[in-house]
């Protein structure tokens, strides 16, 4: 497919590639109370939407986006993706489309719900507007789905041809979600920085290097401002909190491609859905990968950099409530076979895991798994598992 072969240029980066960037939504529309004006917007791509959102969200919020949505005249079927974006819904979803003549999806909801709207809409080759209610990911920017089993289990991810048409950035809407997903919003978007500077700090193209540099501005707001913002819901620092989660982090995806968008910490997250399902949310599973890959990084090559990094990070964590070992994800009574199959599925030879700049074996990855929160020492883990002194 045109967009797959586009991905791939992007991240091999070579002279003679066409380099097909996809870096933004085509508009962006933010502020508090905004829905209302927005809906306009949604009437000039098409005017038989079909609505796509997880079953809390047309609890909460259907009747007052059906009576916005009929102010513009637009004839609407609001269908809910059930419990992930896996095949089974893509399906129904693409079926219900056709049977509605949908001629615009809209996505509403979190981060499995834009991935479920994006992915439909990009199949059948029509616009997309997504309305994240959540600051959990950055899934409303960026152009790739997810896709999961029913169960929760991570299977592959899409590449798709563009970013969304449309995102509206609410932060009215965003307000009404518990305070959990924006602190899962802060996990998965501080990975952006760990994770694009060790596979991508070294490199010279223009816009990774920007997108590096980006990545560390998005680290310092969120160490910097976290803590108040969750404190002060709907102020102006919740509200640079909130972009920052959203956009910023869509941002350094869109402008440095796959290589600076995951590595260990989200190679980590995808062998944990195997075991923990949908225990704990895709921010949060983040964020303790974060601390593996790092610990990864002290073990294996003894970067005492990584070492101070993932305490500086255990120390916000517990400021602002992320998790910092396994028992924090639910995963205290891990068996050790389910965690070496989550190690085994992060390993997976197409992993993202493998953009690290040095080989992490099983064992390895199991060690660190299991010693997030460690003290630092000048210990690291060799090819069999085993400590030796550090230099």
């Amino acid at each position: 497919m045109p967009n797959q072969s586009s991905t791939q240029a992007l991240s091999t980066q070579t002279s003679s590639s066409l380099v097909a960037l996809t870096v933004s939504p085509a508009k962006v529309i933010r502020g508090a109370g905004v829905l209302i004006s927005a809906a306009g917007e949604i009437a000039r791509l098409g005017t038989r939407p079909l609505i796509v959102a997880g079953d809390r969200t047309l609890k909460i919020s259907q009747e007052s986006l059906q009576s916005i949505f009929q102010a513009e005249n637009l004839h609407t079927v609001t269908v809910s993706y059930g419990t992930d974006c896996c095949e089974a819904s893509l399906k129904a979803l693409r079926e219900a489309a056709k049977e509605h003549q949908a001629d615009v999806i809209i996505g509403v909801g979190g981060g499995k719900s834009m991935d479920t709207a994006k992915l439909v809409a990009h199949q059948l080759q029509l616009p997309v507007v997504t309305i994240p209610t959540s600051a959990a990911t950055c899934a409303a920017w960026t152009a790739l789905s997810n896709v999961y089993s029913e169960a929760g289990a991570f299977l592959y991810d899409v590449a798709l041809s563009r970013c969304p048409d449309l995102l509206i950035l609410d932060y009215d809407l965003i307000q009404t979600a518990p305070q959990r997903t924006l602190v899962a919003g802060i996990g998965d978007a501080i990975a952006k920085w760990y994770e694009a500077s060790v596979s991508s700090g070294h490199l010279q193209q223009t816009l990774i290097i920007a997108a590096v540099q980006q990545a560390r501005v998005l680290r310092d707001i969120l160490l910097q401002k976290s803590e108040v913002a969750l404190k002060e819901p709907g102020s102006e620092t919740w509200q640079e909190v909130v972009d920052a989660t959203v956009l910023l982090a869509g941002v350094i995806g869109g402008l440095g491609g796959a290589q600076c968008r995951t590595v260990a910490a989200h190679a980590v997250h995808n062998g944990l859905t195997h075991i923990s399902g949908h225990g704990s949310i895709h921010g949060e599973k983040v964020a303790y990968g974060i601390l593996v890959q790092l610990r990864l990084e002290e073990m294996i090559p003894g970067n005492q950099l990584a070492a101070a990094a993932r305490q500086q990070l255990l120390k916000f964590y517990a400021e602002i409530g992320l998790p910092q070992k396994l028992s924090d994800l639910g995963l205290g009574n891990i068996t050790l076979g389910e965690l070496q199959t989550a190690a085994e599925i992060a390993l997976d030879p197409h992993s993202d895991i493998h953009r690290l700049p040095f080989k992490v074996a099983l064992e390895q990855l199991m060690a660190a798994m299991v010693s997030t929160t460690a003290p630092i020492d000048s210990n690291r883990i060799d090819k069999k598992g085993e400590r030796v002194t550090g230099n």
